[in-house]
């Protein structure tokens, strides 16, 4: 499906998606529900994610409202019954569908920034940690809802909030299922930056630019890099280092791939 086409009937989900020069902006823009999320939603962000061209280098995702997103709407709670009488495989097959929405965020040829304000519970705390980076209004909450309703955060955002702030801290916030506000997400590590809520658009888009100053090729790798140090013994790290910086300096000759 063209860019045109996606982003029409992303709209009508409640997403607006603008493509400026190397860098696209996606915002939630269902302030009314506080920009909570459905499956048509799920559905309209991953084909967001899917339709984007390839000369994109970072993506900002925000919000209209007071809320970045309260989470599930609704009428989702009224799915869990038809949930509970599906087989293994069908629930699982329709979460790894939604979890499509949250995904793509993380890919290397990608730096994506979350700008969110006020509360970010549940599915919309996931959403914001599917992001790279992290810059937070002053009034923002971070809540893990799902354990208060019985449930488990299921849309990609566990090893991402580990990731940030370290599995005791993180068992700590999903268990109690408590609100993180600005100043202790700065703390943590769960936000980059904490600024005054009329200037989060602005902080964000400013940081947009600044992470296009450097060639793309060198960005890529080096998220690459970033992202699997956890993974890697020191060695193997050291080893994924050379690799990459060999495949720089042949780029750079203009004898590499790209």
């Amino acid at each position: 499906m063209s860019w045109e086409n996606t982003t029409q009937q992303a709209a009508s989900a409640g997403i607006d998606a603008v493509l400026e020069g190397e860098s696209a902006t996606v915002t939630l823009n269902r302030p009314e529900k506080r920009n909570s999320q459905t499956p048509e939603f799920w559905a309209a962000l991953a084909a967001v994610g899917a339709a984007l061209p390839g000369t994109v280098r970072v993506v900002v995702l925000r919000a209209q409202g007071k809320s970045f997103s309260a989470g599930l709407d609704r009428s989702m709670f009224e799915a869990f019954g038809t949930f509970a009488a599906a087989s293994d495989s069908e629930v699982d097959a329709t979460i790894e569908e939604y979890q499509r929405a949250f995904t793509w965020w993380r890919r290397n040829d990608l730096i994506t920034v979350a700008a969110v304000q006020g509360h970010a519970i549940g599915a919309g705390f996931q959403l914001a940690l599917a992001c790279d980076l992290r810059i937070v209004a002053d009034d923002v909450l971070f809540c893990m809802k799902e354990p208060a309703l019985g449930l488990v955060p299921d849309l990609a955002g566990t090893q991402p909030l580990v990731d940030a702030v370290g599995y005791p801290r993180a068992l700590e916030i999903v268990a109690t299922a408590r609100y993180v506000d600005a100043e202790e997400a700065l703390r943590i590590g769960l936000a980059n930056h904490v600024v005054p809520r009329e200037e989060l658009h602005a902080a964000a888009a400013k940081l947009a630019a600044d992470l296009l100053a450097a060639p793309r090729g060198a960005v890529t790798e080096s998220k690459a890099l970033l992202r699997g140090a956890s993974g890697r013994s020191y060695d193997e790290q050291r080893a994924a280092e050379r690799a990459a910086q060999t495949r720089r300096f042949r780029d750079l000759a203009g004898t590499g791939e790209s």
